[in-house]
């Protein structure tokens, strides 16, 4: 630690600070022509693959970081077991696989929205039905918002241990990754949860 902190010293010091504020763009409350966001939009692929992509841009929730409601949501959504999404468009033969959630990324996630994506990877068969197939993803979110998260917690705390586990038991990574992941942490989340913010939850809160 002292040698690190002596090259720090060396190479940081002389880079002045001009004691401005981090730049927010809070007040950009609706980046998106948000008319647009209910449209169908066809993309010809350039392999053969059919994949059905269902996006929301949601208010920011990086403040939500000690909670992840998105991680949360998308965890409920992309659980392939009995009475899942997933299981039901399988029995049907539409879909091979789905994923839900945010990327975390400076793009899908930042101080003027969040974004949240579901997507269902079809069969050549749930091509001829994805509006069927779109559907059933949106039955299934109405269904998760009608009963609500207040009789969720066992799957929340699932999720914790989950995370912590991964966390404490992770691989080494590469130390210049490493030192670039926490300078970004550093701008997001509290001191205390440099090392953690970006991976663990901290609190439950059903109302967010």
């Amino acid at each position: 630690l002292d040698t690190l902190e002596k090259w720090v010293t060396e190479i940081f010091s002389e880079i002045p600070n001009n004691g401005l504020p981090k730049p927010s763009f809070g007040h950009l409350t609706q980046p998106f022509d948000t008319p647009e966001f209910h449209k169908l939009y066809r993309v010809v692929p350039i392999r053969k693959v059919h994949s059905l992509t269902i996006t929301w841009a949601l208010p920011p929730q990086e403040q939500y970081y000690r909670v992840k409601p998105l991680h949360y949501i998308s965890w409920l959504v992309g659980h392939e077991g009995k009475g899942s999404v997933l299981s039901f468009l399988r029995k049907k033969f539409w879909a091979l696989a789905l994923y839900g959630g945010n990327g975390e990324t400076g793009f899908e996630q930042n101080s003027t929205y969040s974004i949240f994506s579901i997507s269902v990877t079809l069969t050549d068969e749930g091509y001829k039905h994805f509006y069927e197939v779109a559907h059933v993803v949106f039955q299934y979110v109405k269904m998760l918002q009608k009963r609500g998260p207040d009789k969720r917690q066992v799957i929340w705390e699932e999720i914790q241990k989950i995370e912590a586990n991964e966390f404490h038991y992770q691989e080494q990574t590469d130390p210049v990754d490493y030192v670039e992941n926490l300078c970004e942490n550093m701008q997001l989340f509290q001191k205390e949860d440099f090392l953690t913010g970006d991976q663990l939850l901290f609190e439950y809160k059903p109302e967010v």
